[in-house]
Formats: structure tokens, C-alpha cells, sequence
């Protein structure tokens, strides 16, 4: 056979094999609307169909091993053996098993509701405890009651065991079997697309990011083992893509790898899809390392401490309070979580807490903290985040410490501003934000931003606010981009690098003098007595004398722009400080690369230049300097819309005239 035929052939089975998965999702997707309309609302099919497509598929494959496992349980049983798990495991040759002694087949056609019920329940108890797992927190045994009271659970059992389905691995083999239930898990998601967001990332934007994880590191990566973890999972999706792509890359370089997936999610039924999931596709280690329930919510209880990973990759929730979250970590002056608070710039107390209204960037300082710090490939880390990330939070803040920390040890390599309206729930504005700790030397020392809100194909058909997606076109331009770096031959209009610094700025503070009318300018007043003349009514007066607060000791030089000045104070010279006055207290942002000039540090550069002509008694407060980081995409893509020139003007204005004209005459006609 030529290589062409082997490629047709190729081409052909894979054509036959996605037509066989839709037709199967398609039929399971029709059993809701056959037994269950009427009974549940739309929304929540998804809670009875998945798990039992989920029971189905885990019943067939056990099916040839069940008098084995039984025999074997027995055994088990009468040697007082209590840990049974892997021995099951091992006889039934798969990651789970049932000890129960019904099957799907066997239960099907009971006459009576009662004994329907209470064997499908019997059958349900028998699942090791990994499917025990995806059983509670999809609700299953909820569900049971108001099934066999409609007459829907014989249904729906009669409907899983048709022919026109075979889910055995006769039928389905288990990546296959993956495939189908993706698609059901896909099609649910995107028709309760109003919550679908918080849990479902689009495929074409995390097919983005496992390439902007990957390739750039691509022919680097030796035979071996590797982790990836996601620490806000929803249900899965990011991390097997990512596995994928990985094993993808690694066979085109012809290297032999493992790959071992872990993650945690707090939504009990998403957690519940992603175990089933890998357990479907004959992935039962990997469904091993997910954690999730209620109980396991990432900020508050992090089930991998201590870990490190070395690929990572979440889309974690925009705009969610983690109130509770921090009180149950103690309060916010309470936390003492080292992914949370860390030694930085010689602070060991430097805070990363956010406001208690929005967590998003917690789920990436959780990261940060996960990356291995002494191997020579290091960790990369891709995280999709709203436009906030990038700007909110004050200088000396969380939002704005986390961006100094990531920045300054020079982790951040670039940040993708992605098209509106890409995500199902919402149009507004997302970023990835891809991270390394071991950068190659030609992107050490800075970040690059890369606008690709401009690079996207339009969907036929809106799904939720989704109406663009990255065709395979636009996420190759992205990642183009960001390969080639500063030899990239965009024009600057869509990718342009900076030096870490130049996202850095000083907060400082601007104090001028307090003036109280009938003040004796000899006396020196405590804060205390400061308060008292204001609170007693004594006015401001712009023409009175500085209030002194400070009398420093002899020797102390005069700096007038630290607000130390040199007076005469009862018959001598001497150096102090006046009472600043909080309603002429003002802030500047001055960026770190502040040219400093003749003076001492950009700081004072800025202030003799842009405050002291304005203010001649100003001063700087020194203690309430603070340093900040901020990425503004604004500042450095935005493209001015050219004015119009006056011919165009003048004749819009004519045309105008003319149209009115005519107007006119047409009414007094």
C-alpha cells in the first residue's frame, strides 16, 4: 500500500470514527427528551444523563471480569482482608470495579418499582470508592426515588443497554468513549450556556494556551515523567487537552513521556464530570490525582501543599468574592498561608491577600508557589484572567504586590490580550498570562504583550455571549507571535516588549503644610493638639504661618524636600518639620525609570519639576512611598482615531444644507 492510500485510509477511518462519536452522543442526547421530558427541566438533564452514560460505560467494561472479582471478594472477605481496593482493582483489570452482584442487564425488566429501586441502589453501593466519588457528587442516589416513582428508571436502563449504542469496549474503545462524553458534556454545557462559563473554558482558547505552554519548550523536554495541575479544573477539560498536546509534541520529537494530571475543584458535580472523564478514557491514575467537593476549595484548602508541577494551567473565576474563603483561613490580618504571604524586596511578611470581592489573582500567586525553583526546565504556568488583573489594586495592595512579584523575579514572559465575546457567560475582555521561572536568555528582563483582540473568526451561530473563537489560523498567528518574540515581523501594532520595569511605578505621597489662623508659629503641637485647634474651629488661612509639629535635634540637616526645614525657632536656626494638612494631601504615580537627572533618584526629579512650581512648600513623605506594578494595554496599543480634516467637514456640513434645503421646499410645495 503507497503512502497515499495508508494516508486516505488514515483519513477515512478517522472521518468514520467521528461520525460513529456524534451519532452515539447524539442518541445519548435523545434519551433525555425520550424519558425524562416532563419530569426534570431542560437544564437539569445533565444530572441524570451523564452519570448514567458514566454507570453504563464502567457497567460494560466490567462485565467480563465480574464472577472473577466476585469470587475474589468473597476470598477477601473471609481472610478479614479490609483494604481490598487494589486486589479488586487488579482482578477486574481496570482502575475501578463492583462487588455488587447485579449488572445493568440483569436489572433491567424488574416488574416491580419497589425491587427495581432497591437493587439499583444495591448495584450503585457495590462501585469502588473512586466511582463512589463521581456517584455522591453527581447526586445519584437523589435521583433514584423520583425516577422509580415516574416509571423513568426501568426507561432509562431499557434506553443505556439498546443496541443501537454499544458503550462496551467492544463497541467504544475508551478514548473514543472520552470523546462521546465530551461531546455530551460540551453540548450540555453550551445549552445552559448562562453557567456554563464558570466551569467550561472554550476549547480554542485552551488549545491557545497548551501551545504557549508548550512549544516553546517543545524539543527540550527529554523522556520522563511530568506533572500538570489546574487549581480550579471545572471539569476537567484544560487538563486533558493539555495531556494531549503534550503527548503530541512529545512523539513528533520522538521522545517517550508520562504524564500525571492533578487537580482540585470546588463545584461538586463539575469534579464529579472530570473524574468520569478520565476514568472513561482508562485514565484511572490520573483520576486518582483530581480532588474536589465543596469541602475543597482551592484558596481556603489546598489539597496539593508542598507540591510542585511542572506545567500549569487554569481559568479561574472572574469577579467571585472569596469572603469566606478568608474567614476561614482566620481574616485577612490573620492569614498566614506562605502561597499568600512571602519574603520579598527583604519584606518576609509581603502580602499577596486581595480584596475579599474578587480571588482571581490568589488562583495565580497558588501557582506561582507550585513551580519546581531548582530544575533546569522550571515550571510554565498559562492562566486566563479578566482585564482587572492586569491594573486593580492600589500600589502596596495584593492585586498590585502579586503583579511586583511575578514581575520582579522576572517570571512573567507575555501576556495575550484574547478577542471579545470568546467565553459562553460573558464579552467582556480575558488575558493569558503565560509564566516561567526559567526564561531563555533573550526574554530575561522582559515581557512581552501581544494584542490579538483583532485575531478571530466569527461563529455562524452565537452560543451564549460566545461569537468568536480562535480558528487554527489566528492561534497560530498568536503563537507566531509569540515564538519570534522581538524577531517577530508583526509591525509593533500587535506585539511590542518592554523592560520589567517600565510596568513599575512609585506611589508617593505629597504633604503640604498645615496654616491656622492666630497659631503662635514659636509653639510646637503634638498631633493630638493639632486635632483639637481644628475640631475647637480654628480656620485654615493660606497667608498664616506653617503649623511645627517637629523640632529636630541640633545637627540635623535641612532637606526641604523631605519636609525638613531650617527656621528661626526661638532665637536660632533651627531644623523642623510642620504639621501636613490632609485636605492639600495629594499622590503622584511616577514610573521606576524616572530619570533622575541632577537629583538623588527619579522621585525627586519628577516632584522639583512637576509639583514644587505649583506648590513651593511641598514635601514628600518618605515612609508612605510605595512600589506598584500596573500592565496597561491601553496605554500601549491604542491607536488614535485620525481627525477629519476640515474639507471633510465643511462638506458634511453642505450636504447637510442641501438636504434641508430641499426639505423645505418639498413642505412649502
Amino acid at each position: 500500500m503507497t503512502e497515499v492510500e495508508t494516508a486516505t485510509l488514515t483519513e477515512e477511518r478517522l472521518k468514520s470514527a467521528t461520525a460513529n462519536v456524534q451519532k452515539l452522543a447524539s442518541f445519548i442526547w435523545g434519551i433525555a427528551d425520550d424519558v425524562l421530558r416532563d419530569l426534570y427541566v431542560r437544564g437539569k438533564y445533565r444530572d441524570v444523563i451523564l452519570p448514567f452514560t458514566v454507570l453504563r460505560r464502567l457497567d460494560a467494561v466490567l462485565e467480563p471480569t465480574k464472577k472473577k472479582v466476585l469470587d475474589l471478594k468473597k476470598v477477601l472477605d473471609d481472610a478479614g482482608i479490609i483494604d481490598q481496593d487494589q486486589a479488586l482493582r487488579q482482578e477486574a483489570g481496570q482502575a475501578f470495579w463492583n462487588t455488587s452482584v447485579f449488572t445493568m442487564r440483569e436489572l433491567r425488566g424488574r416488574s416491580s418499582r419497589a425491587r427495581l429501586q432497591h437493587d439499583f441502589e444495591a448495584y450503585l453501593d457495590g462501585f469502588s470508592p473512586n466511582v463512589q466519588r463521581i456517584i455522591e457528587n453527581f447526586e445519584v442516589r437523589q435521583q433514584i426515588p423520583k425516577l422509580a416513582k415516574a416509571d423513568a428508571l426501568g426507561a432509562l436502563i431499557e434506553k443505556f443497554l439498546d443496541p443501537a449504542i454499544n458503550l462496551s469496549p467492544d463497541g467504544l474503545d475508551n478514548h473514543a468513549m472520552g470523546t462521546v462524553f465530551e461531546e455530551l458534556v460540551r453540548r450540555f454545557n453550551e445549552a445552559n450556556n448562562e453557567e456554563a462559563g464558570e466551569h467550561w473554558t472554550p476549547r480554542d482558547a485552551v488549545r491557545l494556551m497548551t501551545r504557549l505552554v508548550f512549544e516553546p519548550i517543545a524539543d527540550q523536554i527529554p523522556d520522563g515523567t511530568y506533572t500538570l495541575y489546574d487549581g480550579a479544573m471545572g471539569t476537567g477539560g484544560m487538563l486533558t487537552v493539555a495531556e494531549e498536546t503534550l503527548q503530541s509534541l512529545a512523539k513528533a520529537n520522538g521522545r517517550r513521556i508520562v504524564t500525571n494530571l492533578f487537580g482540585q475543584e470546588i463545584n461538586a458535580e463539575t469534579y464529579a464530570i472530570a473524574v468520569a472523564d478520565l476514568l472513561l478514557k482508562g485514565e484511572g491514575a490520573n483520576a486518582d490525582g483530581l480532588v474536589g467537593g465543596p469541602e475543597y476549595s482551592t484558596l481556603s484548602n489546598d489539597a496539593f501543599a508542598g507540591k510542585r508541577f511542572d506545567f500549569m494551567l487554569s481559568n479561574p473565576p472572574y469577579g467571585k468574592s472569596w469572603a469566606t474563603d478568608q474567614q476561614r483561613m482566620g481574616g485577612k490580618k490573620d492569614i498566614i498561608d506562605p502561597r499568600f504571604i512571602v519574603d520579598h524586596a527583604g519584606n518576609p511578611d509581603f502580602s499577596l491577600i486581595t480584596r475579599s470581592s474578587d480571588g482571581q489573582m490568589l488562583f495565580l500567586a497558588n501557582m506561582v508557589s507550585k513551580m519546581k525553583m531548582n530544575t533546569t526546565r522550571g515550571s510554565r504556568i498559562a492562566e486566563v484572567h479578566n482585564g482587572s488583573s492586569l491594573f486593580t489594586g492600589d500600589a502596596g495592595q495584593g492585586e498590585s504586590n502579586i503583579r511586583r512579584y511575578i514581575i520582579e523575579n522576572d517570571w512573567l514572559e507575555a501576556v495575550v490580550a484574547l478577542p471579545l465575546s470568546m467565553f459562553y457567560n460573558t464579552g467582556i475582555a480575558t488575558y493569558v498570562w503565560v509564566l516561567t521561572n526559567q526564561k531563555p536568555a533573550r526574554r530575561r528582563g522582559k515581557v512581552q504583550l501581544i494584542d490579538a483582540t483583532e485575531w478571530y473568526t466569527p461563529l455562524r451561530k452565537n452560543l451564549g455571549n460566545k461569537s468568536r473563537e480562535l480558528g487554527p489560523n489566528d492561534i497560530e498567528r498568536i503563537v507566531r507571535a509569540f515564538v519570534e518574540f522581538e524577531s517577530s515581523e508583526d509591525d509593533g501594532e500587535h506585539s511590542k516588549v518592554f523592560t520589567n520595569s517600565e510596568f513599575g511605578y512609585y506611589k508617593v505621597q505629597v504633604e503640604r503644610p498645615l496654616r491656622l489662623r492666630g497659631v503662635d508659629p514659636s509653639t510646637i503641637h503634638t498631633t493630638a493638639q493639632v486635632n483639637k485647634l481644628i475640631k475647637d474651629g480654628a480656620e485654615r488661612d493660606p497667608d498664616a504661618a506653617p503649623v511645627i509639629n517637629k523640632l529636630h535635634p541640633k545637627g540635623t540637616q535641612p532637606d526641604h524636600f523631605l519636609g525638613r526645614y531650617q527656621v528661626e525657632f526661638m532665637g536660632s536656626e533651627r531644623v523642623v518639620s510642620y504639621a501636613p494638612d490632609a485636605q492639600l494631601r495629594d499622590n503622584e504615580q511616577i514610573p521606576l525609570l524616572e530619570p533622575a537627572g541632577e537629583w538623588r533618584d527619579g522621585i525627586e526629579a519628577f516632584i522639583r519639576r512637576e509639583v514644587l512650581p505649583f506648590g513651593p512648600d511641598a514635601w514628600v513623605d518618605e515612609s508612605k512611598t510605595r512600589v506598584g506594578y500596573e500592565i496597561s494595554f491601553t496605554r500601549h496599543f491604542y491607536q488614535p482615531t485620525p481627525m477629519r480634516t476640515l474639507e471633510e467637514i465643511r462638506a458634511d456640513i453642505r450636504a447637510i444644507e442641501a438636504e434641508s434645503d430641499n426639505l423645505i421646499a418639498e413642505i412649502g410645495y
